[in-house]
Formats: C-alpha cells, sequence, structure tokens
C-alpha cells in the first residue's frame, strides 16, 4: 500500500462531509434571509391591507390581528419551511421537487381556516392574499437554494 491510497481514502470522506455540511448552512443561511423578506413583506401587505381598510378582525374572539402577530407567524412558518428544505437536502434524492410539491400542499392547507373563519369578504381576501406573500417569498428562493446546492 502506498501514502497516496491512504491519504486519497481518509481525505475523501472528510472532504464530502465538510461540503455537505456547507451547503447545509448555505440553505439555512439563505433561508433565514428568505424569512426576514418574508416577515418585512407580510407585515408591509398587512399594513397596506389595513390603510385600506380591512380590519382583518378574526370573529371568533373579535379581535383585530396585530401587525407584530402577522410578522412573528409568519417568521415561525418560514422556519418550519427552512427545516423541511434542510432535512430534504439531507434525506431526499431530489431534495427541490420535493420541497416545492410539500411547500404548494401546505400553503393550500394553510388557506382553509381563512376560509373558515366566518370574516367579512375584505378580511377573508386579505388574509388569504396575506398567506400568499411569504409563500411567493420562501418557496422560489428555497427551492432555488435546494437546486444549486444539489447540481
Amino acid at each position: 500500500m502506498n501514502s497516496m491510497n491512504d491519504t486519497g481514502v481518509v481525505a475523501g470522506p472528510a472532504s464530502g462531509q465538510a461540503s455537505h455540511t456547507h451547503r447545509l448552512r448555505r440553505l439555512a443561511g439563505t433561508g433565514f434571509i428568505a424569512t426576514l423578506a418574508a416577515m418585512v413583506a407580510t407585515t408591509l401587505a398587512a399594513a397596506l391591507a389595513q390603510a385600506v381598510g380591512v380590519d382583518c378582525e378574526v370573529p371568533d374572539g373579535g379581535e383585530t390581528i396585530p401587525l407584530s402577530g402577522f410578522a412573528v407567524v409568519t417568521g415561525f412558518f418560514s422556519v418550519v419551511g427552512i427545516v423541511i428544505a434542510v432535512a430534504l437536502l439531507r434525506w431526499s434524492a431530489r431534495p427541490a421537487k420535493r420541497f416545492v410539491w410539500t411547500a404548494v400542499s401546505l400553503t393550500a392547507i394553510s388557506l382553509v381556516p381563512s376560509l373558515l373563519s366566518g370574516a367579512n369578504t375584505a378580511t377573508t381576501t386579505a388574509l388569504l392574499g396575506l398567506h400568499l406573500v411569504p409563500a411567493t417569498v420562501m418557496i422560489p428562493t428555497l427551492a432555488r437554494s435546494l437546486r444549486t446546492r444539489t447540481a
């Protein structure tokens, strides 16, 4: 056995592991930047809706959803999306395709409570739109990141 073969065997898995760890970190970093963008976009869209007269009041509790509530919920579920993307990058042969399918399905499911809330038409329409704003930021960003990381 010569030393070059031994070095190649030892260095191979270590460099592969470092590359994989680097891809996960880059995906998470991209996801967190996208999360901040989604939070800002959703909060601005909610402020715009309120400025044009949408009350964002849900009949169940009769309380108006505060702007900070939109930001917090957007941030939380965006982080959930990042976790799903990281898991798919780690364990799926086609992470981008699986992520898009999963994220679009979860976004569709998230629209149901707004439709069933019993809120007026303007509020329901605004809530539906406010679900789609972060989805249009997060899904393409993470899917693109998953494609470039696996190519």
